[in-house]
C-alpha cells in the first residue's frame, strides 16, 4: 500500500504529534508500505527531500509565519502530486492545510484518515482567537471531508466538542510508543551527571516548554515537596529555549526557575535522543503531567515512563488521565490545583510500590507494529 501522510511539522522537529507520526510511518514502512511523508521546511537548512529510516519526507518550503503556523505558497501544488500518486491519505490535526488535501484525496477517490491529536488552544488575544477560529473552521472542512477519524481515546473524543461532532466516522486507536531499552552504563552514567542517588527523589517533566503544559503549576508544588524532601530535584527534559509562541511565558516563569537551579532543585536537559530518553526516565521516581487545557490529550511521555517502571502524575484532563486509570501506574491530580499535584507527587514518593504495574501488558497495547495493523485494517476496509 502507498500512504501519504501529510502534517505541519516533521523530524527533526520534536513534539507528541511528531513523534507519533514519525513511529507510525516506522512501522508502516516495517510491514511493507511504501510511505511518503509530506511537511514543510521549517527550518531552511533542512534537506527539501530525503529519506529517513525508510520513511519518503518531502519538505514545502514556508514563506512566512504566523504564531505556531506557516504558510507554503507550493503546498497545494505538491500535494496534488502526491495524493494522484498514493492508495491512502492520512492527514495529523491540527493542521490549517487539512481540508485542501482531503478535498484532492475525495476528488482522486482516495480515502483519507484524520489523525486527531488534540484541540487548539492558543492564549486570549485578538489575534490568537482569529488564529484558532481559522484553525477550527480548516479542521471542520477537513473533518467533513474525510472518510474516518482517529483519536487516541474515546474519553477525549466525548469531552471534545470537534469529536463529538464527527462520532459516526470516529475510531479511538491508542498512539504508537517505543523506547530502545537504556545500558546500565548508561543509566549510570546519566546518574552521575545530575548528581542523582536513591535517597533524593527526582521528578521529571518532558515537554516543551510552554503554556498549555502547567509548568507554573508544579513551580507553586515545590515548596512542599521540599518541605518533606528537602533535596528533591526536577529534570525537565524537551526545548526550554525560544520555543515558538512561549516567549512571554518562559520571561514569566524563568526568574523563579533560576532560583531553584541555582539551589540544585531543578535542571534543564534540552533534547535528548531516545537512548538518552531511556537513561532519564530509568533515573526517575515520578513523572508528571500538570498539562491544564485540552491541546494535550494523552501525554505520551506517561507510557514512555511507564515502560520504565515509573509511575506519573498527570492531570485530570480527558484522554491525559487515561493511562493512569488504564494502567494503575501513578494518581490523577486536579487541572492546575498545585496542593493537589505536591500531594499526589508526595504519595507516590512515600509508597512507589503500590503504583507497579504490568510494563510487558502496556508493551502490548502500544507496540508501533500493532497500531500499524489497526490503521492497515481501517484504510482497507476503507478501500473496498
Amino acid at each position: 500500500m502507498k500512504i501519504l501522510t501529510v502534517l505541519t511539522y516533521y523530524r527533526p522537529h520534536t513534539s507528541g504529534l511528531t513523534i507519533y507520526a514519525e513511529r507510525l510511518a516506522r512501522a508502516f514502512v516495517a510491514r511493507g508500505h511504501q510511505v511518503t511523508v509530506m511537511t514543510t521546511q521549517y527550518d531552511p537548512s533542512l534537506p527539501r527531500e530525503e529519506v529517513m529510516d525508510g520513511v519518503r519526507v518531502i519538505r514545502v518550503p514556508v514563506a512566512a509565519r504566523i504564531s505556531k503556523g506557516v504558510i507554503a505558497p507550493t503546498f497545494g501544488l505538491v500535494a496534488t502530486k502526491l495524493v494522484w500518486q498514493h492508495d491512502v491519505v492520512q492527514l495529523h490535526l491540527p493542521q490549517f492545510d487539512a481540508p485542501g488535501v482531503a478535498l484532492r484525496a475525495r476528488l482522486f477517490r482516495k480515502p483519507v484518515v484524520l489523525t486527531y491529536h488534540c484541540d487548539l488552544f492558543l492564549t486570549r488575544t485578538f489575534f490568537n482567537r482569529l488564529i484558532n477560529f481559522v484553525v477550527n473552521f480548516q479542521n471542520n472542512a477537513a473533518g467533513i471531508l474525510a472518510n474516518h477519524i482517529v483519536t487516541y481515546t474515546q474519553d477525549y473524543a466525548d469531552n471534545s466538542a470537534y469529536l463529538s461532532s464527527y462520532a459516526s466516522k470516529l475510531t479511538p486507536i491508542l498512539p504508537p510508543v517505543e523506547l530502545p531499552p537504556p545500558t546500565p552504563e548508561a543509566v549510570s552514567a546519566f546518574a552521575k551527571k545530575h548528581h542523582i542517588n536513591d535517597r533524593n527523589p527526582v521528578i521529571g517533566m518532558a515537554a516543551r516548554f510552554a503554556a498549555e503544559k502547567g509548568i507554573e503549576v508544579l513551580l507553586d508544588a515545590m515548596p512542599k515537596i521540599l518541605g518533606k524532601y528537602p533535596k528533591a530535584q526536577v529534570l525537565f527534559a524537551g526545548t526550554y529555549q525560544n520555543v515558538m509562541g512561549e516567549q512571554a511565558y518562559s520571561d514569566r516563569l524563568m526568574p523563579r526557575i533560576r532560583e531553584y537551579e541555582l539551589q540544585g532543585h531543578w535542571t534543564f536537559l534540552g533534547n535528548l535522543d531516545p537512548v538518552q530518553m531511556s537513561a532519564f526516565y530509568r533515573n526517575l521516581n515520578v513523572l508528571t503531567i500538570p498539562s491544564l487545557n485540552s491541546t494535550e490529550a494523552f501525554g505520551l511521555v506517561q507510557i514512555e515512563a511507564m515502560l520504565n517502571g515509573v509511575p506519573c502524575v498527570p492531570s485530570a484532563l480527558p484522554g491525559v488521565r487515561r493511562p493512569v486509570q488504564m494502567h494503575k501506574m501513578g494518581i490523577v491530580s486536579e487541572i492546575g490545583n498545585a496542593e493537589s499535584l505536591a500531594n499526589s507527587i508526595l504519595d507516590v514518593l512515600d509508597n512507589p510500590e503500590k503504583y507497579r504495574g504490568d510494563i510487558e501488558e502496556i508493551q502490548k497495547a502500544y507496540n508501533p507494529d500493532s497500531i500499524a495493523q489497526e490503521y492497515e485494517k481501517l484504510f482497507q476496509s476503507l478501500r473496498k
